[in-house]
């Protein structure tokens, strides 16, 4: 039997990627900061170990991945969780955003810290962040997730050539927009959409294959990839920003 941690487990994503893996035999530990959502999303799968965790805090993120790992160990971490804002601003929302790099980005270290921990020893194990394709370019309105999700990406890709002498794998997930609790909240076009289950058996797939980058949906992703090779001159033509509609004072 294998073992994977997913931090963020209890919805959208995560969830499903939690169900997906408990369905293929593979012991699964989950990690949120309200037990009412797992109780409430996973009555049908009591094997699923959940761990009631802010991922902004480290040692105790550390200690939920520590005791979920003693049994048998740790083949697959999957950094998930993550917040974004619910409404595009001009002026950012400072606290917000620091509390945004906390968990989108100090989040991810801290459990791949706790992961290699557990994996180093082993010389074998897989991390996989979830980022998105936000991180490609810097989007209007959203500074602090495109900056936190970019990070992700560079710091992925760093671990992945520092690792591979340790027999340990690095994967960086890009979605587009998928159908989740935190895209519920966007009041912008959400082109390409897709449910969770979907993506989760697409991300599943490039865990499997152990991509180094997977990025979807492939059009959409494809499109925003080469908006981030433009000259940042054409790329803020491209975006024509003073005709985005949001209001410089709203939250």
């Amino acid at each position: 039997m294998k073992a994977v941690f997913i931090t963020g487990g209890t919805t959208g994503m995560g969830m499903e990627l939690a169900k997906l893996y408990s369905q293929k035999g593979w012991r699964v530990g989950v990690c949120g900061r309200e037990k009412s959502k797992f109780d409430e999303h996973f009555e049908m799968f009591p094997d699923i170990h959940f761990y009631c965790v802010d991922v902004s805090n480290r040692e105790e993120l550390k200690k939920a991945i520590n005791d979920f790992s003693k049994p048998i160990g740790l083949d697959l971490l999957i950094a998930n969780a993550g917040i974004g804002y619910k409404h595009k601003t001009k002026v950012p929302d400072f606290e917000y955003t620091y509390k945004m790099v906390g968990i989108n980005l100090l989040g991810v270290m801290y459990s791949f810290e706790a992961a290699l921990d557990i994996m180093i020893p082993r010389e074998r194990g897989h991390l996989v962040a979830v980022a998105s394709i936000a991180g490609y370019n810097g989007l209007p309105g959203v500074s602090g997730y495109s900056a936190t999700k970019a990070a992700v990406q560079k710091y992925c890709e760093s671990l992945h050539i520092d690792l591979k002498p340790f027999g340990i794998d690095v994967t960086t997930i890009n979605p587009g927009f998928v159908d989740t609790p935190l895209t519920k909240t966007n009041q912008h076009p959400m082109p390409f959409l897709m449910d969770a289950p979907k993506a989760a058996r697409l991300i599943s797939r490039a865990i499997e294959k152990k991509k180094m980058v997977y990025a979807f949906p492939f059009f959409f992703s494809s499109l925003v990839r080469f908006l981030s090779i433009l000259p940042r001159t054409w790329y803020r033509s491209f975006l024509n920003i003073k005709s985005l509609n949001y209001s410089k004072d709203s939250k």
